[in-house]
């Protein structure tokens, strides 16, 4: 073999049978050669980790809403993939809202890549929308390069990027399986989130009622008899509610294509032990009881829930209302991309769970369910997109240390364990000083 351009060498390295000590060989950007460690290969560069380090997959996170362009005051390509880069991730899929205009037709796309192209840190691919009156648009985009499309069933929070009625729903999930595409679901039942009562103050228990269980439980019974009847793929996104559990189980069973993702806040926070007024813990579907949380764990346990994905969803603090506490009016997204490796870690080695199942929950599955054949896992023909971790060590959260826009997160305070010491992307240590190198993904372009 000639020589390669870095060799990695490990004592622990998360590779796709598990934990072991290699070495890792790299040409071009990609994977060359993964070898036993102490092997003699010839290299350009050799770099030996500390017995404390990991080497993982760079992760990679489906679910990232970076809101450019149109809101770039909530976040933008700049500030969202350094945030990536510094907590271990290394290809974000961006959703096709909260910018403006969303990604609902091939010129939006095409003006979100341009506007993402010369600000990425790290790799960035995009999703589509579906949303009323564009199932016209749903194959271009397809054939564009979108990833799948992402719809709602209830008020999205922007006007812009309005619900789905059944007849709607059902109508794109035809469309979308003349291709093959991949429907993603934010699965909540409009009508019994009407009826539920609504959410004002500072009490989260309050808030926590103004989005109840049944209202996802329902609507995902309903993305279930649909995809039966369609034959379309589709995939539930940031599942809350356990219950919904079963019912991805008897689906499966029954042939229906479907799979499933939760988020690090519903992994680690509980609805009992949220301050009155903490509006950074406001999301939708919304944290809820501390037993759910268990369950949720034991989904992944057993397979049911398939990935883990930040669900990064950024605004300004003044639209958080800090200083009125009003669950009601604050915006429910929360920021947490910088941190969600750490955060998952934390509580997974609390239960038992290692590094290989965190980064098959983090880095390969939210590759292979977005048809990221390169990304994803140390295997030669990978990109390699790695990261450096460093899992015994600990930190406290300081928000104004992020590379996020805005200073504000419900991990605030908070200790977690584990460290990202460096993150490389196809091979090349990113570093923020020298400017951004990401490359924009297209659906199909890696195969």
């Amino acid at each position: 073999m000639s020589a390669l351009d870095l060799v990695i060498h490990a004592r622990r390295v998360v590779g796709p049978a598990g934990e072991s000590p290699l070495a890792v060989g790299i040409e071009r950007g990609r994977i060359a050669v993964v070898a036993p460690y102490g092997s003699a290969l010839d290299a350009a560069e050799q770099v030996r980790l500390g017995d404390e380090e990991v080497l993982m997959p760079g992760v990679v996170d489906t679910h990232v809403h970076v809101n450019d362009p149109g809101r770039t005051e909530w976040e933008g390509f700049t500030s969202a993939t350094r945030a990536a880069a510094a907590g271990g991730v290394t290809t974000i899929v961006d959703m096709p809202l909260n910018s403006i205009p969303p990604t609902c037709d091939v010129p939006a796309l095409e003006l979100k890549r341009k506007t993402a192209e010369r600000q990425a840190y790290v790799d960035v691919g995009f999703w589509g929308g579906a949303i009323p009156g564009n199932v016209a648009e749903l194959r271009p985009l397809h054939d564009a390069g979108v990833f799948g499309f992402k719809c709602f069933l209830l008020h999205s929070g922007v006007d812009e990027f309005p619900a789905l009625e059944p007849a709607g729903l059902e109508a794109a999930m035809r469309e979308i399986s003349a291709f093959d595409g991949l429907l993603i679901v934010h699965a909540e039942d409009a009508h019994r989130i009407e009826s539920a009562p609504a959410a004002s103050g500072p009490d989260y228990l309050g808030f926590l009622r103004s989005r109840p269980r049944e209202a996802e439980n329902a609507a995902v019974a309903a993305v279930v008899e649909l995809a039966r009847r369609t034959g379309c793929r589709v995939h539930i996104l940031h599942v809350s509610s356990a219950e919904v559990l079963p019912l991805i189980a008897a689906a499966r069973r029954d042939g229906v294509r479907i799979t499933a993702e939760t988020c690090p806040h519903y992994l680690t926070f509980c609805a009992e032990e949220i301050p009155p007024g903490a509006t950074p813990y406001k999301c939708c579907p919304p944290i809820r009881e501390a037993a759910n949380r268990e369950l949720l764990w034991q989904g992944l346990r057993d397979g049911l829930i398939d990935l883990v994905v930040s669900d990064h969803s950024p605004s300004t603090i003044e639209l958080k209302h800090l200083t009125t506490g009003d669950f009601g009016t604050a915006w429910g997204g929360i920021a947490s991309l910088q941190v969600a490796l750490p955060a998952v870690w934390t509580q997974a080695r609390r239960r038992g769970f290692g590094l290989a199942d965190v980064a098959r929950w983090m880095c390969q599955a939210p590759a292979e369910q977005a048809g990221l054949t390169r990304k994803g896992r140390i295997e030669p023909g990978r990109d390699a997109d790695l990261c450096v971790f460093a899992p015994d060590e600990a930190f406290v959260v300081d928000p104004g240390t992020l590379q996020h826009k805005n200073a504000v997160t419900p991990y605030a305070g908070w200790p977690l364990a584990g460290v990202v010491r460096r993150t490389w992307l196809r091979g090349r240590p990113i570093d923020i000083d020298a400017g951004p190198r990401g490359r924009l993904l297209t659906r199909g372009d890696e195969r």
